[in-house]
């Protein structure tokens, strides 16, 4: 069984920008938690939420790299964060918990992308490790808080990239099959799909609606793991058959799906240029949509008891 992804024609397209997205719209007195918000389409986020009237907290696993680049906002909060160590998210989550605050908007951001092969102190590679795992175990760490806000949405950053690969869960953390830092990264993108599905499931009832993003092609220091060569064919590849975006277009998808009340009663999407995007066959060849292995249930369910287990985490009902 798969989601009901059909676009909503919602207006917007990929060159509105995140600030266009919002328009009028103010957050005063909402929350928001944007992992990786100080950098890139991260950072474009958090000006925008923060403008609005949001208070944006972001962790950091560099805190001083963020505080350079964030010293001009207001209502931003820094805190320190490695996606990559379980114990950094206990105790960032823990943290925020105990201030008593709600949380009405968690946007997992922050990733990784085509690395070599990398292992966590568990052995897991580090592209399903960052990218899904930390995220995973943040966003369950932080539930309480997210009930609390009575209305929240959790959005989880995919990429067009989950066409490269699904998930692999007879050997997720190539341990057998070689390893490809492309493979790695389309399974990693997979998964925050497959995340986001799994996670409105079971959010729905407790008003926590959760979405999965493709920003769009961003030049970004998400590549700084490509040579030269390699991030000029990227370029190359993604203007041949589409505009490359700005950082603040590609905000703008994230911005949407954390706020917009086109999406209110909705959730366990695949959004792209501000939309919700369309479901294409497994053997499309095109950039756009989602394929069926990032929107499938039974594989989400999968993902998350497989999650659980690696982790040692459960949420709390």
């Amino acid at each position: 069984m798969t989601t009901n992804q059909r676009p909503l024609h919602s207006g917007h397209g990929a060159q509105t920008t995140a600030r266009e997205v919002l328009g009028d719209t103010r957050l005063d007195g909402a929350v928001a938690v944007v992992t990786g918000g100080y950098a890139g389409i991260g950072l474009e986020t958090t000006r925008a939420l923060a403008a609005a009237g949001a208070t944006v907290i972001v962790p950091a696993r560099t805190p001083d790299k963020a505080r350079a680049a964030l010293a001009a906002m207001e209502r931003v909060e820094i805190e320190s964060l490695d996606l990559g160590d379980p114990s950094s998210i206990d105790t960032f989550a823990a943290r925020f918990v105990a201030s008593g605050r709600p949380l009405h908007m968690l946007v997992n951001n922050a990733g990784i992308m085509a690395t070599p092969l990398v292992r966590d102190a568990r052995g897991f590679e580090s592209q399903l490790a960052t990218n899904h795992l930390g995220h995973f175990q943040l966003t369950a760490r932080l539930w309480p808080a997210l009930r609390k806000a009575g209305g929240a949405r959790v959005v989880s950053l995919s990429s067009g990239g989950h066409a490269y690969s699904g998930v692999d869960f007879e050997d997720p953390h190539f341990e057998r099959r070689p390893y490809d830092k492309w493979i790695a990264y389309g399974q990693a993108k997979t998964a925050n799909a497959l995340f986001a599905l799994a996670l409105d499931a079971r959010g729905e009832a407790h008003r926590v609606r959760a979405f999965s993003v493709h920003p769009g092609g961003i030049v970004t220091e998400l590549m700084r793991y490509m040579s030269d060569e390699e991030a000029r064919a990227a370029v190359d590849n993604f203007n041949a058959v589409s505009r490359l975006k700005t950082a603040e277009q590609g905000a703008a998808t994230s911005v949407w799906c954390a706020t917009s009340k086109q999406l209110d009663g909705m959730g366990g999407v695949y959004c792209e240029d501000v939309d919700i995007a369309e479901a294409v066959p497994a053997d499309f060849s095109g950039r756009r949509g989602v394929r069926p292995w990032a929107m499938a249930r039974d594989l989400g369910e999968r993902l998350w008891t497989k999650s659980e287990e690696w982790t040692g985490v459960t949420f709390t009902a």
